[in-house]
């Protein structure tokens, strides 16, 4: 259709030329789509990535080998031993369903393809299937196949999206987006007109595949319902709308009831009752609509009714909520949700704050992750915000066209999809990943108006050869489409103003006097602002289509065109690079030796291959809970956790035991493991995590660290390493270090080193004097609790060894968790406080320490000198665990120790910037620190911002924190020579 200021067709050459650039176009982002993923399969092989990925494919596996009714009866007691975990009714096992299928496929079709490398390629796969079904929904909002293709080129490539799906990524969200994407593409198109709500059928199936799929179902199923909720209390409600939600609705929870992991969860979860909330609302309208088609009744007596049939429907679920409120019927919310909503950043549980992607998102986050999109996202929003539904009705009240309106629905869709994804993305950095297709549709949206505009500009000096007259035809049919979509469900502009004068001439033969209401137009006085409106729109469009204008639009056309080569090449640039990044798998990566020599660091493969090849099939390996997966999906062994998660107290268990004394861990861990696996080597070691494995442990044994929630006891005084007395007594400290830092030692009694990888990155002991008794009791399964006799789900027990450490057990219980009784509310208080640096330091030997402290600090600026001391070392400490009570009391005791300097140049406000202590950098400026200070690199703490590394590296980066320690080695390997 021609645009508002053209009344000529497109030319039927330009219109080809223009179809055939969009199909080019669009396999140019779906082949981009693939190859852009498999850069770790190209330069590492086609082997499974990270942590999740490998109990993903251990499922599958187990899947294909044993079958549908197995698989939902597999109590895996391989894993959280010795408890075990009924993995076919706790997994969303849409991804596995999915993968043998394919792989049966192939197989049926002869072209045979290995489970692993189906699973390898799955998320590369998904990706394109991702992007066609997000052109799609980006083309239906729009009403424009340039759109459509836009949001397909920036989708394809976009680090939001390729985050979670590269080629061995075979992760949960690989496959969701695709879902997410369909179901939304599906919902949008069931209201495109009266006739299209039966396709809320396939939304509903749609929407079951993603329940199938990933919990994030959540936000799919709450996006669906916000919006049918909008368009509702917008006064855009319409048969159609009833119809469509009440097909996704009904379907969609039929299916998800039917998955295991879910159940009634979609009628008792405060997680999802909103949108069942809407679905009544939706059939009370109906059944008001239906009453006032067949008795023909009023607006007021609809109202009246609206009114009776809204107030006994509330009354009647009033009634069953408190009914069954006290029963435990409504499921809470989980922390993660929960998290997304407190004030504060933190969950209150030390386990969920101890995942990095639990954090909230920065504004550096939403630029790494979309890029441009950043900048054209926005833009789409506008364009598609004038042109919603409630907006339209307006605009076509005013005398717009038809066109206005068209889509009105889908396009609310999308706004109301960018700001609810950026509001929980906003909380949750994880959830940047729901921005990647929401960016890419607007983005999309933005670039095809543009791109279309340029060709209309164009098309105003090609002549046409033919084919006017069907081009006319053509657009007549489409206006006539758009206006007979409209009219049944919504009044039009031109409609409302003829039935405003029916109707006030309708008022009197009913015997009712109106007068004109106060702040209201008359009839009269609204033609004329409509007349006057027109007029002005008239005059503009004269004086758009003058020659001078369209030779300046032309060249205008000429300039966008030269300038978009630039910003397409460096967003595409920028892209490849990342996701370059993001392929390198944590099994397998690039590194360089001291002497610059490129090696491949396959540690942790190696590692647990040997746990495979070297360890009795019965073998029970103990480690933290990040690497349970790894090594019972390659080491092929039983692990006492893993990355699921699901029970909060046995994590605690784990932590307790790597962080208390050796003698004291021994004790314990005789009973249950006969391996202790641990990650060394630096960077993300377990000494790394060491913090969250005290405050998790301490979260359900108190005595772990008392009267101390955070654990601060247990860590490191300096940069240098030195440990508290408390870590340097803990297991996972002398497991780590034992023989190789000096005065470090095992008891050669209790352990014995057995595997230490190529580059330090893994160790493995052997647990001596394994009590056999207990080994024994676990192994009987008549010591397991069964659910019912002969039942397959049998959970496991603690050995009676263990008793005495059970029951010092405190039932970890979260601040919001209202539904759950029991726990340390208060100890949850005080974890909360001291991680926002809330709690005062008032005891006797935090005073003495900080007067101790007082007495190294400077005099002046002038006399600070740059030398590493107990201050500076405790400083670091203080910024470190984000202490703000100890560093405000410091400072009140000696001001002038913000001016404290170490050995390298870098003080307090360095140290804040790298741990990205927001609270401390604006004490210490405010305290009169200064800002503009260097160190020995001629560093500033604020250049910290710009300079820190990014994930798969930033092309933009000129100058970054690690630039002093190269200068360091050039130089040392300069004195060498």
């Amino acid at each position: 259709m021609a645009p508002w200021n053209d009344s000529r067709a497109m030319p039927s050459v330009l219109k080809a030329a223009l179809v055939a650039v969009q199909v080019y176009a669009f396999y140019f982002a779906a082949s981009s789509a693939y190859t852009i993923r498999l850069h770790a399969v190209n330069e590492y092989g086609r082997i499974i990535h990270e942590f999740d990925p490998w109990f993903n494919f251990r499922a599958t596996k187990y899947l294909h080998e044993n079958g549908w009714t197995k698989f939902f009866r597999w109590y895996d007691h391989e894993s959280w031993y010795p408890l075990g975990r009924p993995v076919g009714t706790t997994i969303y096992p849409g991804m596995q369903i999915t993968s043998v299928c394919i792989c049966n496929v192939l197989e049926y079709l002869g072209t045979p393809m290995s489970l692993n490398d189906v699973c390898v390629f799955v998320p590369a796969w998904f990706g394109v299937i991702a992007t066609t079904f997000l052109a799609l929904l980006a083309s239906e909002c729009s009403g424009s196949a340039s759109a459509g293709v836009g949001a397909a080129l920036i989708m394809s490539i976009i680090p939001a999206h390729i985050m979670r799906s590269v080629a061995g990524g075979y992760d949960n969200e690989s496959v969701a987006i695709t879902a997410l994407c369909m179901t939304f593409y599906f919902w949008c198109r069931s209201l495109r007109n009266d006739g299209s709500w039966w396709i809320g059928i396939f939304t509903g199936l749609a929407y079951t595949y993603m329940v199938m799929v990933w919990g994030g179902y959540i936000f799919v199923l709450n996006m669906i319902g916000v919006h049918a909720g909008l368009l509702w209390i917008t006064g855009c409600h319409s048969t159609k709308l009833h119809r469509a939600y009440s097909l996704f609705y009904l379907i969609g929870t039929y299916g998800a009831v039917h998955v295991p992991v879910v159940g009634w969860a979609p009628l008792k979860s405060l997680e999802q009752l909103g949108a069942f909330g809407v679905f009544i609302a939706l059939q009370l309208m109906e059944f008001c609509e239906v009453a006032r088609r067949k008795k023909n009744l009023t607006n007021g007596d609809v109202n009246k009714l609206r009114l009776v049939v809204f107030g006994a429907t509330a009354a009647v679920f009033g009634v069953i909520t408190v009914i069954l409120l006290p029963t435990g019927y409504f499921g809470p919310l989980s922390a993660r949700v929960r998290g997304l909503f407190v004030r504060h950043t933190r969950t209150g549980n030390p386990l969920v704050d101890s995942v990095a992607e639990h954090q909230p998102a920065s504004p550096q986050a939403y630029w790494q992750y979309l890029h441009y999109m950043c900048y054209c996202a926005p833009v789409g929003y506008a364009l598609c915000m004038c042109r919603v539904t409630p907006i339209a009705n307006l605009m076509q009240y005013f005398g717009a066209g038809p066109w206005w309106s068209d889509r009105g629905d889908a396009k609310m869709f999308l706004i109301t999809y960018a700001t609810i994804g950026y509001f929980f993305s906003n909380k949750m950095v994880r959830l940047v990943l729901l921005m990647g297709p929401i960016a890419s549709a607007l983005g999309g949206i933005a670039l095809g108006a543009v791109a279309e505009w340029c060709v209309w500009q164009a098309a105003m000096f090609i002549p046409d050869f033919g084919g006017d007259e069907d081009e006319e035809e053509e657009v007549e049919e489409e206006k006539e489409e758009i206006t007979e979509g409209k009219g049944k469900g919504r009044g039009k502009g031109r409609q409302m103003k003829e039935t405003a004068s029916t109707k006030e001439e309708e008022e009197p033969k009913k015997g009712k006097k109106r007068g004109p209401v106060r702040g209201m137009l008359t009839q009269g006085q609204k033609d004329q602002l409509c007349a006057s409106i027109g007029s002005l729109v008239t005059a503009l469009e004269g004086f758009y289509n003058l020659l001078p204008m369209k030779l300046a639009r032309l060249a205008l056309v000429v300039y966008l065109g030269y300038t978009s080569r630039h910003y397409a090449g460096e967003f595409t640039t920028y892209c490849e690079q990342l996701a370059h990044g993001m392929s390198n798998p944590s099994l397998v990566f690039k590194a360089h030796l001291n002497n610059g020599q490129m090696v491949v660091v396959n540690d942790y493969m190696e590692a647990y291959h040997w746990l495979r090849d070297k360890t009795p099939k019965d073998a029970r390996i103990m480690a933290w809970w990040d690497y349970g997966y790894q090594i019972t999906g390659i080491g092929e062994r039983t692990t006492l956790a893993d990355g699921n998660t699901w029970n909060h107290e046995h994590i605690a268990t784990i932590g307790k035991m790597f962080a208390s004394p050796e003698d004291q861990a021994h004790e314990l861990i005789r009973h249950v493991a006969d391996f202790v696996l641990v990650w060394t080597g630096g960077g993300g070691d377990d000494l790394a995590k060491s913090p969250h494995m005290a405050r998790i442990g301490n979260s359900v044994y108190p005595g772990l660290c008392p009267n101390d929630p955070t654990c601060r006891m247990f860590g490191f005084t300096d940069r240098q390493g030195t440990p508290t007395p408390m870590m340097g007594k803990s297991l996972l400290y002398k497991l780590v270090t034992a023989g190789q830092r000096q005065g470090v030692s095992l008891n050669s009694t209790l352990w014995r080193e057995v595997y230490t990888s190529r580059y330090n990155k893994v160790r493995i002991f052997k647990v001596l004097k394994v009590s056999k008794k207990s080994r024994k009791w676990l192994a009987d399964p008549a010591n397991r609790i069964c659910d019912a006799p002969g039942s397959w789900y049998c959970s496991g027990q603690y050995p009676p060894a263990w008793k005495k450490l059970i029951s010092q057990r405190v039932s970890f219980a979260q601040l919001e968790d209202f539904n759950r009784g029991g726990g340390n509310s208060e100890y949850t208080k005080q974890y909360m406080a001291r991680m926002n640096g809330e709690a005062p330091a008032t005891n006797e030997e935090a005073d003495a320490t900080i007067q101790f402290l007082a007495a190294f600090a400077p005099r002046s600026k002038a006399e600070a000198q740059w030398e590493d001391t107990d201050l500076t070392s405790q400083m670091w400490a203080i910024v470190k665990n984000n202490d703000l009570a100890s560093m405000k009391s410091l400072i009140d005791a000696a001001p002038n120790v913000v001016h404290a300097r170490s050995s390298d140049g870098r003080g307090p406000l360095w140290w804040a910037y790298e741990f990205k202590r927001e609270g401390m950098k604006n004490l210490l400026v405010k305290r009169g620190i200064d800002v503009q200070a260097k160190d020995t690199n001629g560093i500033r703490a604020l250049d910290l911002d710009s300079g820190k590394k990014r994930i798969g590296g930033s092309p933009k980066i000129e100058k970054t924190a690690d630039s002093g320690e190269k200068k360091k080695k050039k130089k040392s390997k300069k004195k060498k020579a």
